[in-house]
C-alpha cells in the first residue's frame, strides 16, 4: 500500500501537480507568506503559458539571496511529509513564484515610475498588483526574445522580479524552459483556499497569439 502510494504521488508530482509555498511577500495580495499552492505541469506544454498567468520557475541566475526562515511546529511537520510524498520539492528554496507580463516576441516597456506598464504599445489594466504599488517602479524598456519570459511581483514595491535583475544574464528575463508550472489554486490555509485564474480569462494573450523575432541575446535597456 505504501508503495504504491509513494509511486502514485511520483507520478501526480512528475506529470500532473505539485505543490510550493510563499516564502516572500512579493506576490501580495494575491499571495502573502506561508500559502500554499498547487501547480499544473500542463503548462507549459501541452497548453501554452499566457500573459497573466502566475508561474513557478526555478532560480534562472542567483535571484534568491536571502534564505526563508525555518518552518517550526506542524508547519515543519507538513513540509516533511510533503516532501516524503514527493508533492514538496526538497529544493523548494531555488524557486520562485511571478506573473508572466511578457510573452516571447513582447516589447515590455515603464516610460515612468509612477506610470503603467505597456506591453507592445498598449498600457496593461493590472487590478491585482497591491494596494498603493506603482505598477513600474522602474523605467525600462525590453524586447523578449524567443524562449524568455519577462515576469513582475503582484506587490510591486517590493519584489525583486524582472527588473530588478536587468544587470544578469538573460536582462532580467527568465527561460521558458525554467518553469515548473502554473498555479491554479491555493490550497492553505483553508479560509484562503481559492482558485488563481488568469485576470484577463479567455481574452488572455497566450504564446500562440504573440509573433516573435529571434534575437541572439537577451537584453534590456534600464532608461534614463
Amino acid at each position: 500500500m505504501l508503495v504504491s502510494a509513494l509511486v502514485l504521488s511520483f507520478l501526480i508530482k512528475t506529470f500532473l501537480f505539485q505543490s510550493f509555498w510563499i516564502p516572500s511577500g512579493s506576490m501580495e495580495p494575491t499571495l502573502v507568506y506561508g500559502d500554499r499552492i498547487l501547480v499544473t505541469k500542463w503548462r507549459p506544454d501541452p497548453l501554452p503559458l499566457r500573459r497573466g498567468d502566475i508561474i513557478v520557475f526555478k532560480d534562472p541566475a542567483n535571484w534568491i539571496t536571502n534564505d526563508a526562515p525555518d518552518p517550526t511546529g506542524l508547519k515543519l511537520v507538513g513540509e516533511e511529509i510533503l516532501t516524503f510524498t514527493g508533492l514538496l520539492p526538497g529544493d523548494a528554496g531555488e524557486h520562485l513564484v511571478k506573473r508572466i507580463i511578457g510573452l516571447p516576441g513582447d516589447h515590455v516597456e515603464c516610460t515612468s515610475e509612477e506610470g503603467k506598464v505597456s506591453v507592445n504599445g498598449e498600457e496593461l489594466t493590472e487590478d491585482y498588483i497591491a494596494l498603493g504599488a506603482r505598477p513600474c517602479g522602474k523605467i525600462f524598456s525590453v524586447d523578449v526574445p524567443e524562449g524568455y519570459l519577462w515576469v513582475m511581483g503582484d506587490n510591486r514595491d517590493d519584489s525583486a522580479d524582472s527588473r530588478a535583475h536587468m544587470h544578469l544574464p538573460g536582462g532580467g528575463t527568465i527561460p521558458r524552459a525554467n518553469v515548473v508550472g502554473q498555479a491554479f489554486v491555493l490550497v492553505w490555509p483553508l479560509d484562503r483556499f481559492t482558485t488563481l485564474g488568469n485576470p484577463w480569462g479567455a481574452d488572455a494573450v497566450s504564446e500562440d497569439d504573440v509573433a516573435v523575432t529571434p534575437t541572439p541575446t537577451p537584453t534590456a535597456t534600464p532608461l534614463p
